[in-house]
């Protein structure tokens, strides 16, 4: 019986660390051929060496998704090297939340350029070779945050919506190319993603949130599950937090 994920060649944007890594050791695992993109370029080497080290398939291409000739170069390495792109996951992102009375006029213009600029830079870069192939599947990622908002994070909702609104257009206007498209909305997950956060009383706060995050392995696993589908099922929408997370 088959997974429907070995053999399969899958891009990953930030992959350095968090989701992406996890996903790429996950799907690594399971037979897929993973194409790891990133700015911290020694980490996901390292990963690259690790995973061909236990028998699979990687390589890594130094990617900063704002650019938008980067993240084409690593799909277009994807294709050179493998011969075809079946997965794309735009997972790179970056929450540096704040109230908008602070001004954090750089930490939105970032947001913007990877949440939701680096998204649509990576559809960019898959979706030709995807329609030639008449298949498929772009994985976006979105947040519980781009379901709900609250007070300081007006932006980072903002762009998260965003990923949504865009999943959700693209999906009905690949119907004709037999790709799928999902977007997944995780809560609190185990992740550098706090990090990015520049004001010190609002990384307090989120960090308490965050003590009961679950670990990236939940994103990995569902990946895989809406991967691991039937090509004639599309797994458009996945919303998930953890267990006793209110917000």
């Amino acid at each position: 019986m088959t997974n429907h994920i070995e053999g399969k060649v899958v891009v990953i944007t930030g992959a350095s660390s968090g989701l992406g890594e996890a996903t790429a050791r996950f799907l690594s695992a399971q037979g897929a051929s993973v194409v790891l993109g990133a700015r911290r370029v020694d980490r996901i080497l390292a990963l690259a060496n690790e995973l061909i080290g236990s028998g699979g398939k990687a390589f890594a291409i130094q990617t900063d998704v704002t650019r938008r000739e980067q993240v084409q170069a690593l799909v277009d390495g994807a294709v050179q090297t493998y011969g075809r792109i079946d997965v794309m996951i735009n997972n790179a992102g970056l929450m540096p939340q704040s109230p908008l009375d602070r001004l954090k006029v750089e930490d939105w213009d970032r947001m913007i350029d990877v949440n939701i600029k680096g998204v649509l830079y990576g559809i960019a870069a898959a979706l030709p070779y995807m329609k030639q192939q008449k298949a498929g599947h772009i994985i976006n990622v979105s947040s519980v945050a781009g379901h709900k908002i609250r007070a300081g994070g007006a932006v980072y909702s903002a762009t998260k919506t965003a990923v949504r609104v865009i999943s959700e257009g693209l999906r009905q206007e690949v119907k004709p190319y037999n790709i799928r498209t999902t977007v997944i909305s995780p809560g609190a997950v185990d992740t550098e993603l706090p990090n990015s956060i520049t004001e010190p009383d609002i990384a307090a706060n989120i960090r308490k949130v965050y003590e009961l995050a679950v670990p990236p392995e939940s994103f990995a696993r569902a990946v895989a599950y809406a991967m691991s589908q039937p090509e004639d099922v599309d797994i458009n929408e996945i919303l998930y937090r953890p267990t006793r997370q209110e917000f």
